[in-house]
């Protein structure tokens, strides 16, 4: 139930969220039971809004860069204005393709690199994900520019449709820039070696290549792959141990939270705990034991669209938990580990599409809206002095 209060340009409202728990068992093919109503407390606070925003990433000053999917890329300062940032590369915007995910280099405070990822079309209108990374730059009146821009990946082969770029890109504990390639809505790619379609891909922070990835040994863009079998993974967080975990949309069920091993293969399109749109049978997981299964599967689905695995003091008790973004079920879906394992532990109704997901500066969680003037919103402790500040600020605004 929501009691909002009186927002203004920063504002903020105090509410507490109904939220549903899913005790799915830790078994790697477990489907995850209809989650039950629990309460949870949250203060969060409307920053700004944004036209079609698809991800986020915090600068080492607390300035946060936001991505619109039509080729934008925005500025936040720590008082809620936000700036442009120009030199953006062009981007093939249709479909679920655009501008995608943007992150920054560990070492950005000494090197100013930033990461983006985008879709982009070749002359007979295929097209693919690229990431390219360039130099940021912020003004005093708080625009920013980007400079030195150069792609140093790209998915092969460009496909024809608009879906399933993935195209996440996060940084591990390694140094090394890991990235989410979709399977582009072709099924076979995800099991072809000759491309990087349905992979999840490893680099250097230049791109090359690191000469321990599994299959550095067969060149070309094997070299590239750490996993395949993924259908279109758009949520990839590392938990403490440095250990990667993907979130992966499924077909029509079987929605998917991966532990990423080591030269594994995940399965798709051959076996998933989903079935096809069409209403064919996909093989489940338990099938066929080569094919690595997931910690987590659900149906009916989340559609996670992003996946953090939270380190904050803000929320001391989920400390080493995941938040999933979830779309279709406008949800931010808790996960809590154990080991190899994974269950849902809460799920709390946002009643908007999630679209992304982000641990602030401070240890809040951040939440991007999907869709036209989807919100920015900062979720808090309610019992802390700065959210009590700002519920205290909204209430004299009456």
């Amino acid at each position: 139930m929501m009691h909002p209060l009186l927002l203004s340009s920063l504002s903020t409202l105090v509410l507490v969220l109904g939220a549903c728990s899913a005790q799915d068992g830790a078994a790697a093919a477990g489907k995850a039971e209809a989650p039950k109503a629990v309460a949870a407390p949250f203060a969060i606070t409307e920053v700004a809004t944004f036209n079609e925003p698809w991800a986020m990433s915090f600068l080492p000053d607390g300035h946060l860069l936001v991505t619109e999917k039509s080729g934008q890329l925005k500025l936040v300062a720590t008082d809620g204005r936000v700036g442009k940032v120009s030199g953006v590369p062009a981007v093939a915007y249709a479909g679920q393709g655009g501008l995608g995910d943007v992150v920054a280099h560990p070492g950005f405070a000494e090197n100013g690199w930033v990461y983006l990822s985008y879709a982009e079309a070749d002359d007979s209108n295929n097209r693919g994900a690229v990431v390219a990374r360039a130099k940021l730059a912020i003004a005093g009146n708080g625009d920013g520019s980007l400079s030195e821009l150069s792609v140093i990946w790209r998915q092969e082969p460009k496909m024809s449709g608009g879906g399933h770029y993935g195209h996440r890109i996060a940084f591990g504990q390694d140094g090394k820039l890991w990235i989410s390639s979709g399977d582009r809505q072709h099924f076979d790619p995800a099991q072809d070696m000759s491309g990087n379609l349905g992979k999840i891909l490893r680099l250097n922070d230049d791109g090359s290549l690191p000469d321990d990835n599994p299959f550095a040994s067969e060149g070309g863009v094997a070299a590239q792959v750490w996993s395949l079998g993924h259908r279109n993974p758009l949520g990839l967080a590392f938990d403490g141990g440095g250990r990667p975990w993907v979130a992966e949309m499924g077909p029509r069920g079987g929605d998917e939270l991966n532990l990423i091993v080591r030269g594994r293969n995940y399965g798709w399109p051959v076996v998933s705990n989903g079935d096809h749109y069409d209403g064919r049978d996909i093989p489940d997981h338990s099938t066929n034991p080569k094919y690595e299964a997931p910690k987590i599967s659900w149906t009916p689905v989340i559609a996670p669209g992003d996946l953090i695995i939270y380190t904050g003091s803000e929320f001391p008790a989920w400390d080493g938990n995941g938040f999933a973004a979830g779309l279709a079920s406008e949800a931010l879906v808790r996960i809590e580990f154990d080991g190899d394992n994974a269950r849902e532990a809460a799920r709390y109704d946002m009643g908007k599409r999630i679209r992304a997901v982000e641990q602030g500066p401070k240890g809040e969680l951040w939440l991007l809206e999907d869709g036209a003037g989807g919100r920015l919103l900062k979720l808090s402790d309610p019992s802390s002095r700065e959210a009590a500040a700002e519920a205290a600020k909204a209430a004299e605004a009456k």
